[in-house]
């Protein structure tokens, strides 16, 4: 399964950074509390702290877009863009499901469990087993 379509790495990196910058990374980090309603989130009256760490989480997924443009575009650290990528899936679904269990979330949020099960999955299927690093 590694790297079945690893001929293709540089286009998936480049599909999936247009998406999850549009979707995710820009949104959160220019209007966290805004996204926030989108996916069902309550927002209560404070939000000073929400808005901070909205864009706080913005920008590390804004860094994590940079690497999947310039790995896609250049080929320019491939091996570990996907590996970035991996871990971040396996991370996000743990806090994903974290909340899941303890009901804390709205169901947006336990829907990208499988989001980023997929992710994961696409992402060890793209591989490139044979890329520079």
């Amino acid at each position: 399964m590694l790297g079945l379509w690893s001929a293709h790495a540089q286009t998936f990196l480049l599909m999936v950074m247009v998406a999850t910058t549009l979707v995710f990374a820009l949104p959160i980090f220019l209007v966290p509390l805004t996204w926030a309603r989108w996916f069902g989130w309550r927002i209560p009256e404070h939000t000073d702290l929400a808005v901070y760490f909205g864009r706080c989480l913005g920008a590390f997924i804004l860094i994590v877009e940079a690497l999947m443009l310039r790995a896609a575009l250049t080929g320019s650290g491939l091996v570990f863009t996907y590996q970035v990528l991996i871990a971040v899936a396996a991370l996000m679904m743990v806090a994903h499901i974290w909340g899941a269990v303890l009901r804390i979330q709205p169901i947006s949020e336990t829907l990208e469990i499988g989001m980023y099960a997929g992710l994961g999955a696409l992402a060890l299927l793209f591989y490139p087993v044979s890329a520079p690093v």
